[in-house]
């Protein structure tokens, strides 16, 4: 476990950014935030404060929180005196690596470098560091302050003490944090996920079902049980044998096409980008909309006090 306060920088203060701020100052370390845009960096503490009452704290534990945070208007003085740095700019390859080199530049050479990134490749974003055995990835979960796990990502110059404390830190922080051992596209988690909705998507192109059948489907059997049994262990459950004559008789009709369905493409193509669009797979009112994420949140509490 993590002896001792560290001085934590993170670079962005939006969604991920703030909610990444909030669970470290809420484990008792201190953080120092910055965004390039004034709004997020004035926004940013009543945003923590929001969540943190979403989370049902109680006034004391949110003010002691905030107190452990400081917003900087520079990454220069946010990382200036850091021992670990967060970075959680949005998703562009140039960005990641233009505020990396700034980093490189003004924080201490003991300090660790982490890039938050969903599927991006750790190895080409650190690709440009003078000290490249101190970067690791760090992938958060949307949200971050909600979803316990964080992948932890090597890259092949990673230290691999720099990944055990790193991995420690999180778990001093009430986080579940899992290692990745090789850096390739989409982690663990996102390979998983993604493979589910390829084949999800498969199934509505093909018009085996429509998209309320599947997430019916999903919600209604097996994703009932996956918060607390992982599919191998479910194989191992009903028994390798089993497992193996499933596939058998399943996988070679499974989409394995390489790259995007052409029918998720064409969604896009026509505007219907989901939620935000009132339309994608399905149709959604403004209502319902607020109404799933309403759940989906409170869901994840209930969880986090559960499991």
């Amino acid at each position: 476990m993590v002896a001792k306060k560290q001085q934590i920088a993170v670079i962005g203060a939006g969604l991920m950014g703030h909610g990444i701020a909030l669970t470290l100052a809420k484990a008792g370390q201190y953080v120092a935030i910055t965004d390039p845009v004034e709004a997020a960096r004035d926004s940013v503490a009543a945003r923590i404060r929001q969540s943190m009452e979403a989370m049902s704290d109680d006034e004391a534990v949110i003010a002691k929180a905030l107190k452990m945070i400081e917003v900087f208007n520079t990454t220069s003085g946010a990382v200036r005196a850091a021992d670990v740095v967060f970075e959680a700019a949005p998703e562009k390859m140039a960005l990641k690596q233009k505020i990396f080199a700034e980093v490189e530049e003004h924080a201490p050479d003991h300090c660790i470098l982490a890039s938050n990134t969903s599927v991006m490749p750790i190895t080409e974003i650190m690709s440009g560091l003078r000290l490249k055995s101190r970067a690791v990835g760090t992938h958060w979960w949307n949200p971050p302050h909600l979803i316990p796990l964080v992948e932890v990502i090597k890259t092949e110059w990673t230290d691999p003490t720099i990944a055990d404390t790193m991995s420690d830190l999180l778990s001093d922080a009430g986080k579940t944090p899992v290692m990745v051992e090789k850096d390739v596209p989409g982690f663990i988690g996102n390979r998983l996920q993604h493979a589910l909705w390829r084949e999800a998507v498969s199934l509505v192109e093909n018009g085996v079902c429509d998209a309320e059948a599947v997430d019916t489907v999903i919600k209604s059997s097996f994703g009932r049980r996956l918060a607390v049994l992982g599919p191998l262990e479910n194989a191992d459950l009903v028994g390798t044998d089993l497992t193996l004559d499933i596939h058998d008789n399943v996988l070679h009709d499974i989409d394995a096409r390489q790259g995007p369905s052409p029918y998720l493409r064409q969604l896009v193509k026509d505007g219907r980008l989901g939620m935000k669009s009132g339309q994608g797979f399905r149709t959604w009112t403004e209502a319902e909309a607020d109404a799933l994420r309403a759940r989906v949140a409170s869901h994840l509490k209930k969880l986090d006090t559960i499991l």
